[in-house]
């Protein structure tokens, strides 16, 4: 089939899963082909259940698979997450442009909320494995935290493998953090500079959050939602949902293996796994957000906890009915968008605390 009539297929497909999401819930795991899921005490969201079927019916390749073409998989990556993210949440404005990286321009994305007094800003980084995912296929998430929490977004378009391999992303997270901190109030911040993302931009996130705080320049917070903590150590949550549930465990490595390839750099090093580093006390607040079904829900809580345990403010909420990759699925999965519009509304609240 060409591109163009896959394209047309997925948005087909898409246009069928919105109509079936109005169903009643028992109507739509029927049609799921598969009883209600229930694992680790845990409900999966129907609709979710649904998406996750029209996935599998699809035959998405693996990108674990040998000869996998990853600018193909780019494609429809962005596809998916565009179409999925569903109508956009109106914001006061964007802007695109680009300030100056250590490999030539680096792009982002600026969304200023409806309040025209100064407002935190939040430099965010995208998931996708380090692999896939741009500022484009993150719009509806950021717009989403601009508009719910009330604060500036700073979308980042950093370098991504197996092109551009470990740290050129946390390289690019470094420099628009420093950026932010720099000239956050051209963009109408009050001096509030935090850093969040999620799955493998939460992982950058964390590293860099870390890092600038042993430089003495620490971000005011952290948001993490389902970080990529620790490369090495098997969990429970990679055996419950290694396979079925949009990242699987073969994926999750592969993304890894792409990220690290060539560089000498183990995957127990603590800039690509966060949860060994030797120093995670005097960090700033973490906001730290795992989904039930999820491949990384282990590792994501164990940094949590980790966090608290080391001093560090660390505050932990789990979405148990939802799965990898959900804050991209709300225009599919009203559960998604309610979750992350909680999200930001926890976000807002953290940061206001802070600063009473």
């Amino acid at each position: 089939m060409s591109p163009r009539g896959r394209a047309l297929g997925e948005r087909l497909q898409l246009g069928v899963v919105r109509g079936l999401a109005r169903l009643p819930e028992k109507v739509q795991v029927l049609l799921s082909g598969q009883r209600t899921v229930i694992i680790d005490g845990q409900r999966l969201d129907p609709q979710l259940q649904l998406v996750r079927s029209l996935r599998q019916w699809r035959g998405l390749v693996p990108l674990a698979m040998p000869g996998v073409d990853i600018a193909a998989a780019r494609r429809r990556f962005r596809r998916e997450a565009t179409a999925f993210a569903g109508p956009k949440t109106p914001v006061r404005a964007t802007r695109d442009f680009a300030i100056a990286g250590l490999a030539g321009s680096l792009a982002v994305r600026h969304y200023a909320p409806a309040a025209a007094d100064p407002q935190p800003v939040l430099v965010f980084l995208h998931g996708g494995g380090f692999v896939f995912g741009d500022i484009e296929t993150h719009d509806e998430p950021c717009r989403i935290l601009c508009a719910v929490a009330r604060m500036h977004v700073l979308s980042v378009d950093y370098r991504l493998a197996p092109e551009h391999p470990f740290p050129a992303a946390l390289e690019d997270a470094l420099t628009a953090l420093r950026w932010a901190r720099e000239h956050g109030g051209a963009l109408g911040g009050d001096g509030r500079v935090t850093i969040g993302g999620d799955s493998a931009g939460g992982n950058l996130a964390a590293v860099a959050a870390r890092l600038a705080t042993r430089e003495g320049a620490s971000p005011a917070a952290q948001l993490l939602i389902y970080p990529a903590t620790d490369a090495t150590t098997p969990r429970a949550s990679h055996d419950l949902f290694g396979e079925g549930y949009i990242l699987t465990s073969a994926d999750r490595e592969a993304f890894t293996r792409l990220y690290v390839a060539g560089t000498g750099v183990s995957r127990g090093d603590h800039r690509i796994s966060p949860l060994h580093a030797a120093d995670l006390g005097g960090l700033p607040p973490a906001l730290v957000v795992t989904a039930g079904f999820d491949v990384l829900r282990d590792e994501g809580e164990a940094y949590a906890h980790e966090l608290r345990a080391s001093g560090t403010d660390s505050r932990l909420r789990r979405f148990e009915s939802l799965g990898h990759g959900f804050i991209s699925l709300t225009g599919v999965v009203p559960a998604a968008r309610r979750a992350t519009q909680e999200i930001a509304r926890d976000w807002r609240a953290l940061l206001d605390s802070l600063h009473r």
